[in-house]
């Protein structure tokens, strides 16, 4: 009897501690460090966010950013730390400035461009195949082959 309490012991207090565990309340500095770091791009992968990537220097950056914020740092002043180091690349969406521009309205400009080049390929096409009026000189050259 003794050796059935001893090794029902175990589950007991597996079941105890299931049933006292609590989650540990959400961060606040975390889920604002976490929003922020989804807004810059990592360095080294460039197509992945900071808050996405692994590689040595956005874990130094996140670690970075966590000790501005700990300072009591805001959220541009962060940003506007990494952007004076890094440029506006770090922004994962950059911002719409005159060194920006051709980024933000360059795939209109090749839209329109490629609308307009393809309108005028479609309108000599459709001149090319639009029947002409026959001329003098080829009504008689079509006799002369039909006689």
């Amino acid at each position: 009897m003794m050796r059935r309490a001893w090794g029902a012991l175990p589950l007991i207090l597996l079941g105890a501690t299931l049933v006292f565990a609590q989650p540990a309340p959400p961060d606040p500095l975390d889920a604002r460090l976490r929003s922020l770091e989804l807004e810059l791009r990592c360095l080294v992968c460039q197509n992945q966010t900071l808050a996405d990537s692994d590689a040595p220097l956005a874990v130094d950056l996140r670690k970075e950013i966590r000790e501005m914020a700990g300072k009591g740092r805001s959220d541009d002043e962060i940003r506007d730390f990494l952007l004076a180091r890094y440029g506006d690349f770090v922004l994962y969406k950059p911002r719409f400035t005159p060194v920006t521009w051709l980024l933000w309205l360059g795939p209109f400009a090749l839209l329109a461009l490629g609308l307009v080049i393809g309108r005028s390929v479609l309108r000599a096409r459709a001149r090319e195949r639009s029947p002409q009026a026959p001329t003098p000189a080829s009504e008689q050259a079509a006799r002369d082959l039909l006689s």
